[in-house]
């Protein structure tokens, strides 16, 4: 199958990139960043997501919303309406069989910084809607949340024993997801998925769930 993946050059998008190619997929990555792949299968396309033209590439069949940025007041424009504006340009394909967004846990329980947390929320919400408008189509819509994943981007706490132990506390199993783990999740939800849509998939060790019972 044709499959674009935004975000392709590091972390959860490359481990995403690396299963699709692994299980015999042709891949376009977008990425503002060059590309960490090297593959008869992949196509890399340097390109900004607010910016980046989706002319001359064959019918997309899968598509997997995954750049982003951390940046705080950047984050509406990059994360929320240029994932926006990107998705558009393919929602056309005829061969279109899934939309997969990758979101983050502060989506629900605004544990970021604010303009963050609104633009995962937001893409969530997007989604949503645009799982309703897919599915006379057949095509299943649906996005991943993560809490911690030991990717690049978390370079600052992996890197800081206090604050790695710190965080993994905050979760029932005492860890931080690998980007394949998303990656698996990523294929299962696109291919192998048939009746899963307008969902949003939480996958953080149990951060959500923790608490402490007092009585």
């Amino acid at each position: 199958m044709e499959v674009v993946i935004s975000g392709a050059s590091s972390g959860i998008g490359l481990a995403i990139a690396e299963k699709f190619l692994a299980e015999g997929h042709a891949v376009t990555g977008f990425d503002v960043k060059e590309s960490a792949l090297s593959h008869p299968r992949y196509r890399h396309i340097a390109a900004d997501i607010r910016e980046a033209a989706a002319e001359g590439l064959p019918p997309t069949e899968i598509l997997v919303n995954n750049a982003g940025t951390l940046e705080e007041e950047a984050a509406i424009d990059v994360n929320l309406s240029g994932t926006i504006r990107f998705t558009r340009q393919f929602l056309a394909s005829p061969s279109l069989r899934s939309v997969l967004f990758i979101a983050s846990a502060s989506a629900r329980n605004g544990a970021e910084f604010p303009l963050y947390v609104a633009s995962k929320a937001g893409i969530v919400g997007y989604m949503k809607n645009l799982a309703l408008s897919l599915a006379k189509r057949g095509v299943t819509c649906n996005s991943i949340s993560p809490g911690g994943v030991i990717t690049p981007a978390n370079r600052h706490i992996l890197e800081n024993p206090a604050l790695y132990e710190a965080v993994k506390a905050e979760t029932l199993l005492g860890k931080w997801a690998e980007p394949e783990e998303i990656g698996e999740l990523a294929y299962y939800l696109t291919v192998l998925n048939r009746s899963i849509t307008g969902e949003d998939i939480l996958i953080d060790n149990g951060e959500m769930l923790k608490s402490n019972f007092i009585w």
